[in-house]
């Protein structure tokens, strides 16, 4: 029985001598060199010609590495001949051991308790007062939150008045982080405060919106780009929705998009919050 293999690093099936991110249903951009497998050094080799036991030993390892290199080759020459219509979407060998993984690669991650690691961008994000690493959240990537839940003010539902997602931006070649944060800002806006992901409208839509900001922004030690709206709702207070995207800390530095969605009114958190995330994203494995 065939099985896909979970999110992890894993040989490169188009190009063998880099490890590639698969996320559980297809490859991503993101690319890195081969880590060292960690494995006890060879025991010496014998002087003269070595037991009968030992040669064939050493026969049968010899044909495991000449089957795996017939069958590697066979998948990559079968990837890339000219026969057949090229395949969309690439699935990596039926359940591969990962070079590493630690956590969830594009979620939180339990390290250093005053920060939230993105490992598949690599880069953290402070994890300041008044926030709480996301649990029990249905929408994808989301890095944290404010904590608890409310009634939403308008079709049925839990709302949250603070949250952070940290997205990859893989489905466009957009390299120009100011023109993926003005094309997401309108997204971002309609995934916070029109429609959830079960169709409901727990604001009853976006009415109206003013920009706020839209300027260069240093982040990462990237320069990156942001664009913030206020939006006004049906029903609720509205809010403050924000894309922010630079480059990406690993592989081949694709852009990120970082949403913000602050609820207003008394019980959103601080429109400063914002700012102060935005300041202290870091890559990651640096303070």
């Amino acid at each position: 029985m065939s099985m896909t293999p979970p999110p992890g690093w894993y040989r490169d099936p188009s190009y063998p001598l880099v490890e590639r991110w698969w996320d559980g249903t297809a490859w991503t951009d993101h690319r890195r060199g081969p880590e060292a497998p960690q494995v006890p050094p060879a025991p010496p080799r014998p002087v003269g010609g070595g037991s009968g036991r030992a040669k064939a030993v050493a026969l049968v390892t010899a044909g495991v590495v000449l089957v795996t290199s017939i069958v590697t080759g066979a998948f990559v020459l079968g990837r890339e001949g000219g026969g057949g219509t090229a395949a969309t979407r690439t699935t990596p060998p039926a359940a591969p051991a990962p070079a590493r993984t630690t956590g969830s690669p594009a979620g939180p991650s339990s390290g250093d308790p005053s920060v939230v690691v993105d490992e598949l961008n690599g880069i953290t994000l402070p994890l300041l007062d008044g926030w709480v690493r996301a649990q029990d959240v249905a929408e994808d990537d989301v890095m944290m939150t404010t904590p608890g839940t409310y009634d939403c003010p308008g079709d049925p539902g839990l709302c949250r008045h603070g949250r952070v997602i940290s997205r990859t931006v893989t489905a466009n070649d957009e390299r120009s982080p100011q023109a993926l944060a003005e094309h997401d800002i309108a997204d971002a806006a309609s995934s916070a405060y029109d429609r959830d992901l079960l169709d409901n409208r727990p604001f009853h839509g976006v009415t109206s919106h003013r920009q706020l900001r839209a300027s260069p922004v240093a982040v990462a030690g990237s320069v990156g780009y942001l664009v913030r709206w206020q939006v006004k709702t049906g029903v609720g207070p509205g809010g403050y929705v924000e894309s922010l995207a630079f480059p990406s800390g690993v592989g081949s530095r694709a852009l990120v998009i970082v949403r913000f969605v602050f609820d207003a009114g008394a019980d959103g958190p601080p429109l400063t919050d914002m700012d102060r995330i935005t300041e202290r994203i870091r890559p990651a494995g640096t303070r």
